[in-house]
């Protein structure tokens, strides 16, 4: 099986969030259904807390593809329904990172997102 530029990315993203980040397997989740405004849509990697809220979400796109406002315009729609603290978007070769502002409904850019921490 070869996998597709865009699962290529998405597979070597769990690792990283596995290996650099330190995030555990048992609250990674990759490739499920959510609705947004009544649509069906799929993201790609959520990280959870151990509470069972959302930490992270990732949007994985192939590496022939540049990552623009449309991109993210997508992971904040999703996010309107997911409630993450952090965004992250990649397409292998560049990342950008954000954290929600909830209250200013806005997002910052962040250098990196935050390793694991139990707290």
């Amino acid at each position: 099986m070869v996998l597709q530029p865009e699962e290529w990315v998405r597979q070597h993203c769990v690792q990283y969030l596995m290996h650099e980040k330190k995030y555990p397997k048992s609250l990674i989740n990759v490739e499920k259904e959510l609705k947004v405004n009544n649509l069906r849509k799929r993201y790609d990697i959520v990280i959870y807390n151990t509470d069972g809220s959302i930490h992270l979400i990732v949007e994985c796109k192939s590496y022939k593809i540049a990552i623009n406002q449309n991109t993210f315009d997508q992971i904040a729609r999703y996010n309107l329904e997911l409630n993450a603290t952090y965004l992250m978007v990649t397409n292998g070769i560049n990342h950008y990172y954000c954290a929600m502002d909830f209250k200013e409904e806005r997002y910052q850019f962040l250098r990196d997102i935050p390793a694991y921490s139990k707290s």
